[in-house]
């Protein structure tokens, strides 16, 4: 019998609760991060590394996080208390289910702010607002977004809204309703982007950048950083697998969905990537633009381009699609935990989603209002941060490596290997050992690392 009793909320189907963990795992990281740390890694190399990681490292824990959110069948913290109790191991393990719920909640007090970019993009390119604009301009355009409180409040306060409201609809009337919309529609935008790339752009430049890999540009730092993109980019200790395979009938076979869930993510970041260079190439621009790759370095590529203004609105539409589904996934595992405790799933969502928007107001505010406020400068982690990257800073640095840290030696050392591997539906002995063998060492190592590196 599993761990925990069975949980009231499940998907209507297999199909849905892929798009919903694909949905998840397809956000920011893979739209806005990915194609310019491989610009800065020098392309083809790192993608190459990064596939690696992705191929030995994150598969395996996508298995084993789905394997122990099915087994206690509720929210994280419920969940991990089963397990402990079931296998009667410490209760510090309980750990990894309070991360997997405060880790993707503070989150949410600075991602959104960014996902409210995409928005207001969205306004600027349907007015046309790109069209032949000037590097100058372009910079400009944005510094001006920053600097105005009341239009980031603005988009933050609807993106926010929207988040909670779908939320607050539960499971299948919700968040499954909108990523199975979303989700293909968010593949259908990011294959006519590549398609337009390909034909106005300069795809064969972008296509070397990308696969000719020059590994005399790889450094450690070079490693590390594919090692972390790989790791949260697909959603691992966040807390959304945790959640989202506490719905999954007992009746599918985890090893699938889980190749799915890594080469849907995978994909959808080399497509970023074979849409957004092209484009770059072909306007003379640097590939390495930084985090301002997206919201200066674009608008600048397709102001140029022939219709230009049209595929400037697709392609921040399809930014905020990304946004949005990995938002749900963030609310969703808080939002369980409360209704585990008999709260009202509206109730719950709502008074979280505000005082999750009230927190983040700091956050926004530390681009104009407060952006010389730096409260832990004392710290010499945090010298220099405003509100803004101290919660970034500590969400993608410590809390989220931390919690693929300890999930990994908990799967690989601590919850049983034979229960794990009835959960997880893998038949083949040497497959297994394989898996095991992955978790056991290289995962906690490669997560180590991360961890370690990311804090000097």
């Amino acid at each position: 019998m599993p761990a925990g009793s069975p949980s009231t909320k499940t998907w209507s189907s297999r199909l849905t609760f892929l798009f919903a963990t694909v949905g998840a795992s397809i956000g920011l990281g893979n739209l806005w991060r990915f194609p310019y740390v491989a610009g800065e890694n020098g392309g083809g190399a790192f993608i190459i590394v990064y596939l690696a990681f992705i191929l030995l490292l994150c598969v395996p824990l996508i298995m084993a996080e789905l394997a122990m959110g099915r087994r206690g069948g509720k929210s994280p913290v419920m969940t991990m208390g089963s397990l402990c109790k079931e296998g009667n191991h410490h209760g510090f393990w309980k750990t990894i289910g309070w991360l997997s719920v405060i880790s993707p909640v503070c989150a949410l007090c600075f991602y959104p702010v960014v996902a409210g970019w995409s928005m207001d993009y969205i306004a600027l390119a349907v007015k046309g607002a790109f069209v032949s604009i000037t590097p100058g301009e372009a910079k400009t355009q944005f510094d001006n977004l920053l600097a105005s409180p009341y239009r980031l409040i603005l988009w933050y306060t609807l993106y926010m809204a929207a988040t909670v409201c779908v939320v607050s609809l539960g499971i299948r009337r919700g968040i499954e309703s909108v990523t199975s919309f979303m989700l293909p529609t968010l593949f259908i935008i990011i294959i006519l982007l590549v398609i337009y790339g390909h034909i106005e752009g300069a795809p064969a430049k972008a296509w070397q950048f990308m696969f000719n890999p020059d590994f005399s540009s790889l450094t450690w730092r070079s490693l590390l950083m594919a090692l972390g993109q790989a790791l949260f980019s697909i959603t691992v200790g966040t807390g959304a697998l945790l959640t989202y395979g506490a719905y999954l009938s007992r009746d599918v076979s985890l090893p699938g969905p889980s190749w799915l869930i890594a080469f849907s993510d995978t994909l959808a970041a080399l497509l970023a990537g074979l849409a957004i260079f092209p484009i770059v190439f072909a306007s003379g621009l640097d590939p390495a633009g930084g985090p301002g790759l997206m919201f200066i370095t674009l608008p600048i590529a397709l102001g140029g381009l022939p219709l230009g203004h049209f595929f400037s609105v697709v392609f921040f539409v399809l930014v905020f699609f990304a946004a949005f589904t990995s938002s749900l996934a963030m609310l969703e595992p808080f939002v369980s935990f409360m209704e585990d405790k008999g709260y009202k799933r509206h109730k719950i969502s709502i008074a979280s989603g505000s005082i999750i928007w009230f927190i983040g107001l700091s956050s926004l505010l530390s681009f104009n209002v407060i952006k010389d406020f730096k409260p832990l400068s004392f710290i010499p982690l945090y010298k220099d941060k405003g509100m803004f990257n101290i919660i970034e800073f500590s969400v993608s640095n410590i809390m989220l490596p931390l919690t693929a840290f300890l999930l990994a030696l908990f799967a690989g050392w601590v919850m049983s290997g034979k229960l794990l591997r009835g959960e997880m539906g893998i038949k083949n002995d040497a497959a297994f050992q394989v898996w095991r063998f992955l978790v056991r060492y290289l995962a906690p190592v490669g997560v180590g690392c991360v961890l370690v590196f990311g804090l000097m």
